[in-house]
């Protein structure tokens, strides 16, 4: 399939005044979880609801983490969810669970994004 990055804008739920554009997430159907910078959430005062949780890094490396909420906008797209507060050399990743929320699929041949289409009821 290959790789390729998007751009997305976080926001504080609690006060969505507060916001930054995150640059060249790694688009990662493999992550269950979205890893932002632990510094651009802090920046935006995103409380670490969930701590010391354990994670299985692509290399085997089980490292420990700590999880907020914030809210994940891609275009005209957007969702709440759980965020890693990724610590200095951990990829930036946009996972599976937000692709989900925000109702978007990878278009492997054109490396993009796209809407998914209707969601299913039952």
């Amino acid at each position: 399939m290959g790789t390729f990055r998007v751009d997305c804008t976080v926001r504080n739920y609690a006060e969505p005044e507060k916001q930054a554009l995150v640059r060249d997430l790694l688009v990662d159907t493999g992550s269950d979880s979205t890893w932002i910078s632990e510094n651009t959430l802090t920046d935006l005062g995103i409380a670490r609801q969930k701590k010391d949780l354990s994670f299985v890094m692509a290399n085997g490396e089980i490292v420990t983490r700590s999880v907020g909420f914030a809210i994940i906008r891609i275009d005209n797209h957007f969702t709440i969810d759980e965020v890693v507060f990724a610590q200095p050399g951990d990829l930036l990743l946009l996972g599976a669970r937000t692709l989900e929320g925000l109702d978007l699929r990878v278009d492997p041949r054109a490396k993009k994004l796209v809407a998914a289409g209707p969601r299913l009821a039952a």
